[in-house]
């Protein structure tokens, strides 16, 4: 359902996607992230909901696209954690695996910022946890059901104060993208677990959300450089050093791991995303310390630096 809505939205997100980058591709790159965790559900033996959510999370990580795209499957990833070995999802799992996934998330990007997804993400799982906390560990449908209502409300009232929170967005009339995208996410959960459509009403009034709204991200000042991603495996020691020195030859930095189970050396899997003016100079950062592998490089604009292709 997730990755059939996000298809269905996917012009009005790049439409409004302006920060960090105006690249109009948030909605794509969210719907591109979200097929890749149900095409590997789709060959999944059924199992239990930590191993069902941690597959998801796997599939979404390594193929991964953008900031909202990445940080949404870190989320992903980090809320199979609590929820291992359960058999059914409850009003306690929920808070617990939303609070895990807003935890990971932050961390995972060097500069967080406020009037993002992480801000929606976060006020998901503030929600879902005030909802909880009253239930007395009550494990029923009906309590999963107010649970996931009242994330999904406090996300919605997130998205709208994303505007009020970015210089960025609040001159330009427009929530954030990847805000919405995650709100839409939810959404689709609550509808799963609630039986019910999808709320029609659930983004009337958002900022540059209408259908006659113009597309903002058109009318942006271009941003040179490109994005870069991959998957490498390192020593934590070593990504933490790996992640300082593209911070200091870019932004957007997200370095999480993509799983918890480390080699025989104790390295693990780590997706990574970054802003670079150059996308030589961050492969060389990243040759230096390990073999990537999954590499992928976009531009942040519609003219390139550079032919990107060579340099995979």
């Amino acid at each position: 359902m997730a990755e059939q809505t996000l298809a269905n939205h996917s012009d009005r997100l790049n439409a409004i996607n302006i920060y960090p980058v105006a690249d109009a591709d948030t909605g794509t790159n969210l719907y591109m992230t979200v097929r890749a965790a149900a095409q590997a559900l789709a060959d999944l033996e059924p199992s239990d909901v930590g191993v069902t959510m941690a597959a998801a999370g796997r599939a979404a990580m390594e193929q991964a696209r953008g900031n909202s795209g990445t940080l949404f499957a870190v989320s992903l990833a980090a809320m199979a954690e609590p929820l291992a070995g359960a058999q059914r999802l409850s009003g306690p799992l929920l808070a617990g695996a939303l609070h895990r996934a807003q935890l990971r998330a932050w961390s995972a990007l060097s500069e967080p910022m406020p009037g993002t997804l992480l801000s929606v993400l976060e006020a998901a799982a503030t929600g879902a946890t005030s909802i909880e906390s009253t239930q007395n560990g009550d494990e029923s449908n009906q309590a999963l059901a107010e649970t996931i209502d009242g994330a999904v409300s406090a996300a919605r009232d997130a998205v709208v104060l994303t505007e009020s929170q970015l210089g960025v967005l609040r001159d330009a009339r427009v929530v954030d993208a990847g805000g919405v995208g995650l709100l839409l996410i939810l959404d689709c959960l609550r509808s799963v677990i609630l039986g019910e459509p999808l709320q029609e009403d659930l983004l009337d009034g958002l900022s540059g959300y209408k259908v006659q709204d113009p597309n903002i991200a058109l009318s942006m000042p271009e941003q040179e450089g490109v994005e870069v991603m991959c998957t490498i495996v390192l020593s934590p020691l070593a990504a933490a050093g790996l992640r300082m020195e593209l911070g200091d030859l870019g932004d957007s930095v997200i370095m999480s791991a993509v799983s918890e189970e480390a080699d025989d050396m104790g390295a693990y899997p780590w997706r990574l995303h970054v802003h670079v003016p150059s996308a030589a100079v961050a492969l060389d950062a990243i040759r230096a310390v390990g073999d990537p592998s999954n590499v992928s490089i976009s531009a942040l604009t519609a003219n390139a630096p550079e032919d990107v292709h060579d340099l995979l």
